[in-house]
């Protein structure tokens, strides 16, 4: 299994002051020698500052970018900086850091690891349009990936060396880019995907990126944004 001071934790995080320094000292905690990069994506409240006096390293966006542009910058400074391995995990809480072991033992098999909601571990659940687009979406990436996964929206999940390679230049940055077709991206270049099932907990701080009104129109929206990813011309990774 890799080491913790070869893997990076990237948190993006737009305005999440209030739960993103207790993340940070919870990561550090848990995971003793890991690095926590916090990626402020155009934060207009103190996220910054509060990741930082957690002890992150923190990047500030100028403007809001979403998830997969935070990202994107995450994978840069991974490999500018000497790190094998990414673990995304989100700033509000829901994610908890003592799974990311069970993530990146992972690595020594397969490119991509997911840590999947809907595997087996804890109670999360999701209802209506939402849950009809995640089976969809699951069912059409598990053919793509040729192994079944049942959470290709989760944003828990870990990336190993030629991973973050590609990642680092080519992560998408549209909507659900950074879940769909990101797997979507790494799976037609014949990067190796599986999941581990992990359990969420509630926010930490701050406002759900959900609500009814997204939920009614997400179906269509992932619908759009797969569609997309197999549009796009597949990429043929360097190493």
């Amino acid at each position: 299994m890799p080491a913790l001071h070869e893997v990076l934790i990237v948190m993006p995080a737009f305005n999440e002051e209030e739960a993103v320094g207790n993340v940070v000292t919870e990561v550090l905690t848990v995971l003793p020698g890991v690095h926590c990069l916090v990626v402020s994506d155009g934060s207009t409240d103190s996220t910054a500052a509060v990741a930082h006096c957690a002890g992150a390293t923190v990047l500030t966006l100028p403007f809001n970018l979403g998830v997969g542009g935070a990202m994107r910058l995450g994978f840069k400074y991974a490999l500018n900086n000497g790190f094998e391995y990414v673990v995304q995990l989100d700033s509000d809480g829901q994610h908890d850091p003592s799974c990311v072991p069970d993530l990146i033992s992972q690595l020594e098999v397969a490119d991509i690891v997911i840590g999947a909601r809907f595997a087996g571990a804890g109670d999360y659940s999701v209802r209506g349009p939402r849950k009809w687009a995640m089976k969809f979406l699951s069912s059409m990436i598990s053919r793509i990936a040729k192994t079944p996964l049942t959470d290709v929206t989760s944003g828990f999940k870990a990336a190993g060396p030629r991973a973050v390679r590609l990642f680092s230049t080519h992560y998408p940055a549209e909507y659900l880019g950074d879940t769909i077709e990101s797997l979507v991206l790494a799976s037609r270049a014949g990067y190796s995907v599986v999941q581990v099932p992990v359990a969420m907990r509630p926010r930490a701080g701050g406002i759900p990126s959900h609500n009814p009104v997204k939920s009614a129109i997400y179906l269509a929206r992932a619908a759009m944004a797969l569609v997309i990813a197999l549009w796009r011309t597949p990429i043929t990774p360097k190493g």
